[in-house]
């Protein structure tokens, strides 16, 4: 089945990454030809008619001073995707590739960029043949738009750099000879076309963001477990309480958490509690054997997630309509018969939704890691054994490591949440004086995502490990003993101290991905 780009028809993000993740062909209909070649027409026309554009008969960046004969027009727009080809670092992987290059197809096919035609239909045939350029991942301003990462793109487009085809590295020349396409011929404006706009950002982040949802997702389930695992009570996901105050989100998780554990024996009703505690109490101030309420960890889920899920509906409403924008300088509008310089190639839009997804996340790490601390300190577990090392404790010493892991990845990423969406710095002769480091924000987010990823897999193995302790998976409601049982099939009860890096790599890439 193909995709077709239609005029008018927006791109929905979850359609956009499942057309990545399967590699779906894509194709434009004729309405979308229409309106490229008439922009493509429209510019050639204010050319003939001597008109003073940028990246046009004007140079660009830094030189945007200096005026340029179209005569000499493919030797600059060349010139240009070489010059800005300058990052650095590990290659990205295909998916977060393919992504940036149907953003750019996407943008491209709203029809205000003034690309021809036949160079929109070789990017196409490169998308869809499978070459995928070797895109170095540091290096990025994100303002005048992605210019490193889509330079590699368009450099492989034309014949030049490297791409990754058919399990090889290539010369982009013999990945587009193996593939069929003839190189681009880049006239005026088309190498700009090409590089400056915001589909680096829109499509690393719009991957980013739909993993970061379906963790999401899960990790409400894994919350399940783990009230579970730490006898938690019930009550405070009542949904009837949580009509009391407006947040969308926050409902949203109250009423999974309180819909999944109604059939559970291992979660704990609180009049039960309440019952016990009234028979203990006398005419003296004493401990009672249990506390009214849970810890905020396990208490206050709805009011942190919630939040989190907020925030990720936001951030997508941000990254699809930066997707479906036409986000290229010079724009050649022909419904308007007009050219416009602008600043849409500025990425502060995602940078920000980016910073937002970071800070998200890693609230969604602390919690997972005041759980793990829960899970594994006698004093807060409910009645669970230190480090939950139920046999041979002393000798062995548990899930103790585990935690160094937790830790460790914790500091790492609430260190990693400071906005990169402020730290704008000047370049070019002062002329790009404002930047977004939007690229950076999606890159930062990938990693933030990951070691979100590794904290909730070890608490999911703490709570399997738990339920076990407490008399195993016949307690547990209908849907976290599913979980629970997709674990265990990965993961084994530990009854003996081996190396757990391998059941971590496992949940978080076989459960969470």
């Amino acid at each position: 089945m193909t995709f077709t780009l239609s005029v008018g028809r927006d791109v929905q993000l979850e359609k956009f990454g499942s057309v990545v993740a399967n590699s779906t062909p894509i194709a434009i209909d004729d309405a979308v030809r229409n309106r490229v070649r008439t922009s493509r027409e429209t510019l050639e026309k204010f050319v003939s008619d001597g008109r003073v554009i940028y990246g046009v008969n004007t140079s660009m960046g830094g030189f945007v001073d200096h005026l340029v004969p179209v005569t000499m027009a493919q030797e600059l727009q060349e010139n240009l995707i070489n010059a800005v080809a300058t990052n650095v670092g590990a290659y990205l992987d295909d998916t977060s590739v393919r992504a940036i290059m149907l953003a750019r197809i996407v943008s491209l096919s709203r029809g205000n960029s003034a690309i021809s035609e036949e160079n929109l239909d070789k990017l196409i045939a490169a998308y869809n043949a499978g070459v995928t350029p070797c895109v170095p991942e540091k290096g990025s301003l994100g303002t005048s738009g992605d210019l490193g990462p889509l330079a590699a793109i368009a450099l492989v487009c034309a014949g030049q750099w490297r791409a990754r085809y058919q399990g090889e590295v290539l010369p982009g020349a013999e990945a587009l000879r193996r593939a069929g396409i003839a190189p681009m011929k880049l006239s005026f404006k088309e190498g700009l076309a090409l590089i400056n706009g915001t589909s680096g950002m829109v499509g690393l982040g719009s991957v980013v963001l739909e993993q970061a949802r379906r963790l999401l997702d899960t990790y409400v389930l894994v919350s399940a477990l783990s009230v579970e695992g730490l006898r938690g009570m019930t009550k405070p996901f009542d949904p009837r309480v949580h009509e009391l105050k407006p947040h969308r989100g926050q409902r949203t998780v109250a009423s999974r958490l309180w819909e999944v554990l109604q059939d559970s024996r291992l979660a704990v009703l609180e009049q039960d509690t309440e019952e016990l505690l009234a028979q203990e109490m006398d005419a003296s101030v004493k401990a009672g054997s249990q506390p009214i309420e849970d810890a905020y960890s396990i208490r206050c889920t709805p009011q942190i997630l919630g939040p989190v899920l907020d925030c990720l509906t936001t951030v997508a409403g941000t990254m699809q309509d930066e997707l479906n924008s036409s986000n290229d300088n010079p724009l050649v509008v022909p419904t308007e018969e007009e050219v416009f310089h602008n600043g849409h190639f500025h990425g502060q839009y995602v940078a920000m939704a980016m910073d937002h997804l970071v800070i998200a996340l890693t609230t969604l790490t602390n919690l997972a890691n005041r759980r793990v601390d829960r899970f594994l300190d006698k004093s807060n577990s409910n009645g669970l054994p230190p480090f939950l090392c139920q046999e041979n404790a002393g000798l062995r010493l548990g899930l103790m490591g585990g935690q160094f892991m937790t830790a460790s990845v914790t500091a790492e990423t609430r260190a990693s949440a400071m906005p990169m969406s402020i730290q704008t710095l000047s370049t070019t002769g002062d002329f790009q004086d404002i930047v977004s480091f939007g690229f950076v924000a999606a890159r930062r987010a990938r990693e933030v995502l990951a070691n979100a990823t590794y904290v909730v897999a070890f608490e999911l193995l703490c709570a399997c490990q738990a339920v076990d302790i407490r008399g195993g998976a016949g307690q547990l409601s209908a849907a976290t003993r599913e979980l629970y049982e997709r674990t265990r099939e990965l993961v084994p009860y530990f009854d003996r101290d081996i190396t757990i890096t391998d059941s971590v790599e496992a949940l978080a890439s076989e459960i969470l991905a």
